[in-house]
């Protein structure tokens, strides 16, 4: 009530004076946040305003990296994503910031230095440093000590007095010996030294640089197929060591395998404490700074370490994942192709399932392809797959990568064979098709089916167009990344819907075929929208324009704003309804059209624009230069898809296995995945060889996603076959006579 009485009796004047100081001060720290992410991301923070102002304005960023380029300066996806990235994490900083100074503050503990060396803290990790000595403890021995009366005799320690005499002036009930008293003395000062932050600093700063990891055998008996058994006896330093090494460890400690530790120049950590300390001669004082480095400081900045090498590597795994889901997710589809799609097992049987040209399932079966299936079965089988290979006109057929598929391959490249059939066949990465056959929307979607058999259908869908299928699956089960397991669940769902969000966008989706699973991706739409969407189309028939997108019930109009321009209506009267152009920008090509004297966009009219001075139109039709150029290019093709641009997927008609295989030979394949050591490559045997970093260019390749991207065919040169490892067949994008020697830092 105090507060409001004061808030009456102020003057005008000193009311708008605090209002523009508030005012002031807000714009002053915003323009901070601003000038640091410039300086991390090297974007203008002119760039960096306009895009805050956007999204603050309810726009997505697919909407604003595609539709107001000329505000943001041509920013791509990724560039505004890390903008709202870093100015979140700012915004969470500066929170935790007031709240670390509010506490302190209400200590009566806040210093000038202190509070200056909180708002300078970089990190989260730097203000709870700063804040530790403060914080409210458990009960410790420093604290008991104090509370003892020892506080003193601490005091005598530092000025390297006569401890022994002095401490039995300190003498009571609850210490009854001199022994008792040094020892509580040695611990208020221990805990002192070890929230000394400065030194804190030095000593985390000292291990990061010099100090170096171990991991040896725990319990061997865990790793059945010896895949930690380079871990057993490892060391490496601990700025060197990459990251996959470090998800490495770490999931081999979890399991039990491994027993990690730090090697660290402990020698040079007590001469600097000593030196700060100024107790070479003190020998209490140095007990005191032994246990506070070796119970306190180190564990902490030990765990302080792993915490940041694990964020690291699993931010790296996390980048690496979502460049091969967005690769994965831009492959060739083939389009207007008959598919069967052969999910193989062994004992249960291949579910077969064939789907139309626009992927709508025609029918599913059962066959017994392999063994342990009779003679009599198998036979039956290569009947039964003919018939259908025959009757329906299969043109692809789709085999899935998991267990017994190189022997249905085998069995299915017979069968094309012996009877002279022209369709081909392709290994597709069933990554996910489970998962998706076993979840709600596949049982939607096919009620009456099993789930292996929607398995089949998801199989054959991913071959004709896999945007579609995969954006029905959770993308960390797509099974195109490195230890996805051993990483944050949120951060890595966070990264790789977006990545999805990114590509659908790009690429565009026909709104009359999609899915509500791919309409939901679309920038503006939710779930509910995408289900009313499908509604309206079930009930009304096909939409026949953007505009009449607007009567889908709940699509107001900001979300029809963001959505319109990726949306694809190919039986529109009006062509641009099939553009990535957006109906803001109709008016403008109406004004296009009419400066060239366009009626229709044939031959004549394409190669019209193809010669038109950007520069000077921009400036004629009062557009921004980048938006004429996309409306442009999107005039000249279409219903352009942007997939056509990538490697559409091998198709194959026979079958190789290792036996096949010789050192130097020269083969095709498609890059199933990427990691930090490498590429897995499809070669067509039973398991992917692996080109390692080393042996994907005459120089040192330090990204192989530099190199190589998942779903990109690629000429490989067989390097070793190794026979003792269940046939590991190593590859190399290198020809033989210029294979380099692989380097230790490669190795």
């Amino acid at each position: 009530m105090m507060s409001e009485y004061k808030l009456v009796l102020w003057s005008k004047e000193e009311y708008l004076l605090k209002v523009f100081t508030f005012w002031y001060n807000s714009i002053m720290k915003t323009n901070e946040q601003i000038e640091k992410i410039s300086a991390l991301l090297s974007i203008s923070p002119k760039q960096i305003h306009q895009v805050l102002d956007l999204t603050s304005e309810g726009n997505t960023i697919p909407f604003i990296a595609r539709y107001r380029k000329e505000a943001t300066g041509d920013l791509d996806e990724v560039q505004i994503k890390a903008i709202v990235d870093e100015n979140d994490r700012a915004i969470k900083l500066d929170e935790r910031k007031t709240a670390v100074l509010t506490k302190i503050e209400e200590l009566g503990k806040l210093s000038d230095d202190l509070k200056k060396n909180i708002l300078a803290a970089e990190k989260l990790s730097e203000v709870e440093e700063f804040y530790l000595p403060y914080k409210t403890k458990r009960r410790t021995k420093a604290m008991i000590a104090k509370e003892r009366g020892l506080f003193g005799l601490a005091k005598v320690i530092m000025q390297n007095g006569d401890v022994a005499t002095s401490a039995e002036g300190y003498l009571n009930e609850e210490v009854p010996s001199a022994t008792d008293a040094i020892s509580g003395a040695l611990d208020i000062l221990s805990e002192a030294i070890s929230e000394d932050v400065k030194m804190r600093a030095w000593v985390l700063n000292e291990i990061k640089q010099n100090s170096r990891l171990m991991t040896t055998e725990k319990d061997g008996s865990l790793d059945e197929k010896n895949v930690f058994q380079i871990y057993y006896d490892f060391s490496d330093k601990l700025s060197e060591i990459p990251n996959y090494r470090v998800l490495a460890v770490n999931r081999g400690e979890k399991l039990g395998i491994l027993t990690v530790k730090f090697e660290h120049n402990v020698d040079k950590m007590m001469l600097m404490f000593e030196s700060r300390y100024n107790a070479k001669t003190n020998a209490y004082l140095k007990t005191a700074i032994n246990e506070a480095l070796k119970s306190k400081i180190i564990p902490a900045m030990e765990r302080n370490v792993r915490a940041e090498l694990k964020e690291r590597a699993e931010d790296g795994a996390i980048e690496t994942f979502g460049k091969n889901l967005r690769n994965l997710l831009l492959v060739a589809p083939l389009k207007g192709k008959v598919v069967l799609g052969f999910d193989p097992a062994f004992r249960t049987g291949a579910k077969i399932a064939i789907v139309d040209k626009t992927g709508k399932m025609l029918m599913t079966t059962v066959i017994y392809p392999v063994k342990p299936a009779s003679g009599k079965q198998i036979e039956q089988a290569k009947v039964e797959l003919t018939k259908l290979i025959t009757d329906y006109e299969v043109e692809m057929i789709a085999i899935g990568n998991g267990t017994a598929s190189r022997e249905s391959e085998q069995f299915v490249s017979d069968v094309i064979k012996d009877n002279h059939l022209s369709a081909k066949y392709v290994i597709v990465s069933e990554s996910g098709a489970s998962v998706y056959s076993a979840s709600p929307l596949a049982r939607e979607e096919f009620p009456d089916l099993t789930v292996e058999k929607r398995s089949a259908i998801s199989i054959a869908r991913r071959l004709q167009d896999p945007l579609a299928e995969l954006v029905k699956i959770e993308p960390k089960a797509i099974g195109v990344g490195q230890y996805q397991h051993d990483v944050s669940e949120k951060k890595l769902t966070e990264n790789l819907d977006f990545v999805v969000d990114t590509v659908v966008n790009q690429v565009g989706v026909n709104v009359n075929t999609a899915s509500a699973s791919l309409l939901s991706h679309v920038a503006g739409l939710n779930a509910t929208i995408a289900k009313n969407i499908v509604a309206y189309r079930e009930e009304n028939g096909v939409i026949t324009s953007r505009k009449e997108i607007n009567k889908v019930p709940r699509l107001g109009a900001k979300a029809f704003e963001q959505a319109a321009g990726f949306l694809r209506i190919p039986n529109s009267t009006n062509i641009l309804d099939n553009t990535g152009v957006h109906p803001e920008s109709y008016k403008v090509v109406d004004q296009l059209f009419a400066e060239f004297g366009i009626q229709e966009l044939d031959d004549a009219a394409r190669a019209k624009l193809e010669k038109a001075d950007l520069n000077q139109l921009a400036d004629q039709l009062a557009v921004g230069k980048a938006t004429l150029k996309d409306i442009i290019s999107d005039l000249l093709k279409p219903g352009r898809d942007l997939r056509d641009d990538f490697d559409a997927p091998i198709l194959r008609s026979d079958v190789l296995s290792v036996k096949d295989l010789r050192v130097g030979q020269k083969l095709e394949g498609v890059v199933r995945n990427v990691v930090d050591f490498g590429a897995f490559v499809d070669i067509g045997i039973k398991e992917d060889g692996l080109v390692h970093v080393s042996r994907m260019a005459k120089k040192f390749v330090k990204d192989p996603s530099s190199v190589v991207a998942v779903g990109q065919i690629v000429t490989v040169w067989v390097y070793q076959i190794d026979q003792s490892r269940g046939s590991k067949v190593g590859l190399s994008m290198v020809e033989p006579k210029a294979l380099p020697e692989t380097d230790d830092k490669q190795k």
